[in-house]
């Protein structure tokens, strides 16, 4: 048996159009059952409970996933579970948002009743809003689709893609309705690349004390070569006898000075140092001093508080074994 190439591609770009054709008509339904759907998850004192059979309860173990990663407390219950002791998870507190596109899945419509006597709120997500579930519930969400993308017009396909359609545009409205902010998706995401962008700040990578590079704009050209070599940053920075940065000589300004033929013995630090260097706050996100650096192509930053005091020092290395760039 060998695939037909033309055969295969023209039922995708099919499948294709029909799941997003599907979606697209999702957005023409959207009107006070979305909004009441919305602001029911939004006052919940528990968690919003997913429940749905078969392909249905995939979708819903994802929409329980997106929800809690993006601030509503959330958690998946399969209803053939509930029917044998799982149903105590359930409490009145929480809001219920049960899945079937036929809406008469009946390991659902055993376990809706009992969701009902309990008192917790309930969502219903389904293809049809004249179905068991739909008149069960206190909200109904249309997911109804014209046809499934399977050519025999069977397998969940397209109905399941608008499921999950609609299921992030609930997770979209709750975030921006509790103020979610990218540090918030960050804290539950502290294993991320993401996470690490956005929770890692310069003062827990930056050098300090003994290991920043330092000398007095009167140190001769040698102690600050000397300095340069012990600390290995690739830089030192000039300060005042008060702390206060004045300027940095870098690895890159020492080949410039080599090449212009000075006598290198004879300069101090405060001669050939670049007056003026960035500099970045400890308390900034690392990922800034990443981008800053990469914008004004450099590959040493130095640390100062707001007094201008040299508190530390970062380099590009430093970035790289946190995993931020």
């Amino acid at each position: 048996m060998k695939v037909n190439p033309e055969q295969a591609l023209r039922l995708a770009r099919e499948a294709l159009a029909i799941e997003a054709d599907a979606v697209r008509a999702l957005t023409q339904r959207l009107g006070d059952g979305f909004v009441q759907a919305v602001q029911l998850m939004l006052d919940v004192r528990g968690r919003v409970v997913v429940m749905g059979i078969g392909k249905s309860g995939h979708v819903g173990r994802k929409i329980a996933a997106t929800l809690a990663s993006t601030g509503t407390p959330a958690m998946f219950v399969h209803p053939a579970e509930a029917s044998h002791g799982d149903l105590g998870m359930i409490k009145p507190v929480d809001v219920v948002l049960a899945i079937s596109n036929s809406g008469e899945s009946e390991e659902l419509n055993v376990v809706v009743p009992l969701v009902r006597r309990l008192g917790a709120p309930l969502v219903a997500m389904t293809g049809h809003t004249d179905s068991t579930l739909a008149h069960h519930a206190d909200v109904v969400l249309d997911s109804g689709v014209e046809k499934e993308a399977c050519p025999l017009n069977l397998a969940p396909t397209a109905s399941t893609t608008a499921q999950l359609a609609l299921g992030d545009a609930l997770a979209v409205a709750l975030l921006d309705a509790r103020g979610f902010k990218a540090e918030d998706f960050a804290r539950s995401h502290p294993g991320g690349a993401l996470g690490r962008r956005l929770l890692t700040r310069v003062l827990d990578l930056m050098r300090a004390g003994e290991d920043v590079p330092r000398v007095g704009p009167d140190a001769p050209f040698g102690e600050l070569m000397r300095e340069m070599t012990r600390k290995g940053l690739g830089a030192s920075a000039i300060v005042a006898t008060d702390g206060q940065l004045l300027g940095i000589f870098t690895d890159g300004d020492l080949r410039r000075l080599v090449e212009t033929g000075r006598d290198l013995r004879a300069l101090t630090a405060g001669q050939v140092m670049h007056a003026g260097p960035r500099t970045i706050n400890p308390g900034a996100l690392a990922a800034t001093a990443a981008e800053q650096m990469e914008r004004h192509r450099i590959t040493v930053l130095l640390v100062t508080d707001d007094a201008g005091q040299l508190v530390g020092a970062l380099n590009t290395n430093d970035l790289m074994r946190a995993k931020v760039i």
